[in-house]
């Protein structure tokens, strides 16, 4: 196996690099199937690269099993640090000068090591504290030399969920290794950090460091110091006379706007990537950001409507345009795992569903019927069900779903008031007026499809697949009996001739016809006779 992995590997370093995963794989008998846990140990050992791909697969509940996802999402994002030395070396080679003619000082301690960066704490000649965040010399190439690797021994892993669906891992490292490198530019993360404070320049409750432009590279990245306290840290907070359950509101609410209204959204939004300063909440770490374009929000609004007024035939709808329909569907089956999915909430309050488990359902009903997921909508998965996470701590009465649903103007609200019920009267009066109105328009759209040759009737009928094998089969026999009578009619014709060769003075062509009639007769009685 190691012979046909190194084929084609040329590079010394490539060599020994295969042979070190292909040992790792035998010490973890990777030959005997996979499992989530053996997966997130093969990826630890393998070191800082696998652990960031680990990370982002973990984000891909749509490709990979939950049963993965859920594991990878354990791995850890401490990396060895690099010596402080080399860390100097690089500033200077990207400034092209001392280091200390940009800093008065740079801390030997890290603030965080991972596997792409390593950040630090210093100040600027004027004064000002940053944090100094500075790649991995050679990150680049190693992870694309890993990756390389890792799609030659993809051929001997296979991962298999509950439906024994193989994972296509191939496809799924590609994709990863698109995001890796959007991470590995720095002067993008510099580009979301401006996108995301004009976005949300008017809250009062929401900030994210400012970047300094005018010192930040491809491959260092400087930033004001955040000097809060993270969001894990409640006892903190308390101390500090933080209103924490005000705080974990404030985080699920500008989460939906970040769906909904900006449809750019943090793709990680763990706790140790959010600080809280003086009671503002400022969002860290925003290299990987998720986009939803505005097909895919409506169609997440659509969602959440058909949940609360439990329509099954929306629901379905819904799900449609989220996903990338690749082939055939089975629309009757497609409705009915709609329907046994939207059961489980018939009797649940709103605020007692969680969003982040509602949206993986989605997923895996787009998985089982073959329909694709952009990358946007399987990061929104993701971050939802970690913003949940994080909400239930700060402020485990507070649904965020119910706080999705105020975003949407939905209105729903359980224990409403007088007032409060006639506006949602109104406002479902006006839905179903929408719906009305657009009648006449679809009505004429039909008309003029018809009149234009254009209309085409899809009929999807329910178990009906034996009673059309039957209807085939009868077919056939009729077939096969027009074909005895035609050839016993024109070998009768040919046999009143004199057509040459003959046999005692039959034409040869008559006695052939009138043989296959016979045999094909044969057949059909005794296919009459067995019921086939």
């Amino acid at each position: 196996m190691l012979g046909t992995l190194l084929q084609g590997t040329d590079n010394k370093n490539a060599a020994l690099r295969l042979r070190e995963m292909v040992t790792v794989l035998r010490r973890h008998d990777i030959v005997h199937g996979l499992t989530p846990t053996k997966l997130r140990a093969i990826f630890e050992d393998l070191g800082p690269t696998f652990v960031k791909f680990g990370q982002i697969m973990s984000m891909r509940p749509d490709f990979l099993p939950t049963e993965y996802c859920d594991e990878l999402m354990k791995l850890q994002t401490s990396a060895r640090p690099l010596p402080f030395s080399l860390i100097l070396s690089i500033v200077e080679q990207e400034y092209k000068r001392e280091w200390n003619k940009v800093f008065r000082m740079i801390d030997s301690t890290p603030l965080g090591s991972a596997s792409i960066a390593q950040a630090h704490r210093a100040t600027l000649t004027s004064g000002e504290d940053v944090v100094i965040k500075v790649q991995r010399p050679g990150i680049h190439e190693i992870m694309r030399m890993d990756l390389t690797l890792m799609k030659r021994a993809a051929t001997i892993i296979r991962l298999v969920n509950r439906d024994n669906n193989v994972v296509d891992f191939r496809t799924l490292m590609d994709e990863m290794w698109n995001i890796a490198k959007q991470e590995m530019d720095f002067l993008i993360e510099a580009s979301h950090i401006e996108e995301f404070a004009h976005l949300n320049r008017d809250s009062l409750f929401i900030s994210c460091p400012r970047v300094l432009r005018d010192l930040s590279t491809q491959h260092i990245l400087v930033m004001e110091y955040i000097d809060g306290i993270p969001l894990d840290q409640t006892d903190a907070l308390h101390a500090a006379g933080i209103n924490v359950t005000q705080i974990g509101r404030r985080l699920g609410e500008n989460y939906a706007k970040q769906i909904i209204d900006d449809g750019f959204f943090h793709g990680d939004p763990h706790p140790g990537n959010i600080r809280i300063r003086n009671g503002t909440i400022v969002w860290l770490d925003l290299g990987m950001m998720g986009r939803l374009s505005n097909r895919d929000r409506t169609a997440l609004r659509r969602a959440i409507l058909a949940l609360a007024t439990h329509d099954t035939f929306e629901m379905k709808a819904a799900v449609l345009a989220l996903g990338i329909v690749k082939g055939r569907i089975d629309h009757a089956r497609l409705y009915q795992d709609i329907d046994v999915m939207m059961e489980q909430y018939g009797s649940l309050d709103f605020s007692d569903v969680h969003m982040g488990v509602l949206t993986n359902q989605i997923l895996g009903i787009l998985r089982m019927h073959n329909i694709g997921c952009p990358s946007g909508l399987a990061m929104f998965a993701r971050g939802v069900m970690t913003v949940e996470i994080v909400m239930r701590r700060c402020a485990p009465e507070v649904s965020f779903l119910e706080i999705f649903a105020r975003s949407l103007s939905l209105g729903l609200v359980e224990g409403m008031t007088w007032s409060e019920g006639l506006a949602k009267v109104r406002q479902e009066g006006i839905m179903l007026l929408r719906k009305s109105v657009q009648i006449p328009e679809q009505l004429a759209d039909l008309l003029k499809m018809t009149m234009s040759g254009q209309a085409k009737l899809n009929i999807d009928l329910t178990g009906s697949e034996e009673p059309v094998q039957r209807l085939d089969k009868m077919i056939n026999k009729l077939i096969i009996a027009l074909l005895c009578a035609a050839l016993l009619i024109a070998s009768s014709t040919i046999c009143t001739t004199d057509m040459k060769p003959q046999i005692g003075g039959i034409p040869f062509l008559g006695m052939l016809g009138y043989l296959i009639a016979f045999i094909l007769s044969l057949r059909l009685i005794w296919d009459i006779h067995k019921g086939v």
